[in-house]
């Protein structure tokens, strides 16, 4: 499929990934976040085998529309994206692009994968969050989205329902705040902010 280009962005973009347990961490953020505050989020679980109905679920929870990602969907913000199972997540051109999971046995890395592209492909603030989930997808590429810039969050393991993959991230030592999902929002607010006000100072 060919996507046209999307035009260059500088808003924030902000990776939840999350697993087991990972819902009530979702609908626990969502509820705290404003509808107007500037940012794209993308919620990243890594269900495999069967077909995710957070698009379904998570509209009771936010004002934000929220979206099933599809191939070559534009990125903008004030929106919340869901990745669709069975599908590596990448960036090109400000949209989403669609690929078969290049890891289909063991534990899923669909987070890690979707990270490394916002590294690479995203030009404005960049989050990632880590909330609860099984094993430790998304904490390999931690350090690298910190040194590019990027806003690394964990859910403070008390909270979760599963710590293990909040556990994984903080042990990498990238991890700038550990915080639970409802000061996970403020501190998102904070950024959301920040990022404004540097757009608008430039």
């Amino acid at each position: 499929m060919t996507c046209d280009l999307g035009c260059g962005k500088a808003f924030p973009v902000v990776c939840v990934g999350g697993s087991a347990g990972g819902l009530d961490a979702y609908t626990r953020l969502l509820k705290h976040l404003p509808a107007d505050m500037g940012v794209a989020i993308v919620i990243v679980n890594h269900v495999r085998n069967f077909a995710t109905l957070l698009h379904e679920i998570l509209p009771n929870y936010t004002e934000m529309p929220v979206e099933l990602i599809t191939e070559c969907l534009l990125i903008q913000p004030n929106r919340v994206y869901i990745i669709p199972e069975q599908r590596d997540l990448h960036v090109t051109d400000g949209q989403f692009r669609l690929r078969p999971v290049s890891k289909p046995c063991g534990w899923p890395d669909v987070i890690t994968v979707f990270l490394r592209s916002l590294t690479e492909n995203w030009d404005g603030q960049l989050v990632a969050i880590i909330v609860s989930g099984y094993d430790g997808d998304g904490a390999a590429a931690l350090c690298a989205f910190r040194d590019v810039g990027g806003i690394t969050i964990a859910q403070r393991p008390d909270t979760a329902k599963q710590p293990d993959m909040p556990e994984s991230a903080i042990a990498t030592g990238c991890i700038y705040f550990i915080l639970s999902p409802e000061e996970i929002a403020v501190e998102l607010v904070r950024i959301a902010h920040s990022a404004s006000k540097t757009h608008i100072d430039d």
